[in-house]
């Protein structure tokens, strides 16, 4: 019996794709991958269930946006592989529209919770800032 693997679950904007534009609609996405994160979702897939979860994933047009936008950054990385290739990793990646269940998770606007006793001050709230907005 194979056992399902492990859900690692990604964001998408300030993660994989790198936001510099900021927010221009949920199937508009202008900008680059992050450096190295087409690279890291490949090794990923072969250890995790990658799904990738967004704001924008149930918005209209924004899954197949995410899709095509991927589809065109894995040819920028790989440019030796098919149109196909490409296609078919992308539908190895999960797009759900509720956060899942994952063993680990991946996001540019979050903290670590590290126990009861270290609960963040509201300065610490007020004050993050995502890597690329610092």
């Amino acid at each position: 019996m194979t056992r399902a693997k492990p859900i690692y679950c990604l964001d998408f904007d300030g993660v994989i794709h790198s936001y510099l534009s900021g927010w221009k609609g949920a199937d508009v996405i202008p900008d680059s991958a992050t450096p190295g994160a087409i690279f890291h979702i490949v090794e990923a897939q072969s250890h995790f269930d990658v799904q990738i979860f967004s704001s924008r994933s149930h918005q209209k047009g924004a899954i197949a946006a995410m899709r095509a936008w991927l589809m065109t950054e894995y040819g920028k990385a790989y440019p030796e592989k098919t149109g196909r290739e490409a296609a078919d990793w992308v539908m190895g990646i999960t797009f759900p529209k509720e956060k899942p269940p994952a063993m680990v998770s991946l996001d540019d606007r979050c903290l670590t919770f590290n126990g009861p006793e270290t609960w963040p001050t509201m300065a610490t709230l007020h004050n993050f800032k995502p890597w690329n907005r610092r």
